[in-house]
């Protein structure tokens, strides 16, 4: 039961998205994701939450399936799946658990391994914990345009039309 309170505590006072990234950094990573969907026809989404909604916290699920669950529903939130070459992205962070999901869809899925989505998280990781959240979303947006391009690349003279919004989303 403590360990309930502790957590719905960490969830509900954890530091706001907004103060780790402010409007600046939202504008420079939303500029990233504009430059990096002009060369290959992917969509990439950031969504960033303080915690999990209390539905969650409730839930007797473990941590990394909640965290997993979180992902794919904000995954269908934000339209992720929408796009025509179902080759959308999510970077997913959860500040409260200091904890990252990547989501990719099917399109993607079908063409790039796992474990190369891996490294993406592990140097995302490593920027989080040093406190450098823009420069670890802007690695990231990078490695994701370089397998995105490797897969989807654009060819010369064809346009990516903006499927999805490309400004990071905070909750």
């Amino acid at each position: 039961m403590l360990s309930r309170l502790q957590r719905l505590f960490k969830h509900r006072w954890m530091e706001d998205a907004d103060r780790v990234l402010s409007a600046d950094v939202l504008q420079r990573l939303q500029a990233r994701v504009v430059a990096s969907e002009a060369q290959h026809s992917g969509e990439i989404r950031i969504c960033v939450e303080a915690g999990l909604p209390n539905s969650y916290l409730l839930r007797p699920d473990n941590t990394p399936t909640l965290l997993r669950q979180r992902a794919l529903a904000q995954f269908g939130r934000l339209r992720v799946w929408d796009t025509e070459d179902n080759n959308g992205v999510l970077i997913y962070l959860c500040l409260a658990e200091r904890a990252i999901e990547l989501v990719a869809d099917r399109g993607v899925d079908r063409v790039v391994p796992t474990d190369q989505w891996q490294g993406v998280v592990q140097q995302l990781a490593t920027a989080l914990r040093a406190g450098q959240y823009e420069q670890g979303l802007a690695q990231s947006i990078d490695a994701m345009c370089a397998v995105l391009t490797q897969h989807f690349a654009l060819q010369p003279g064809q346009h990516n039309p903006n499927e999805l919004p490309d400004a990071p989303v905070l909750s």
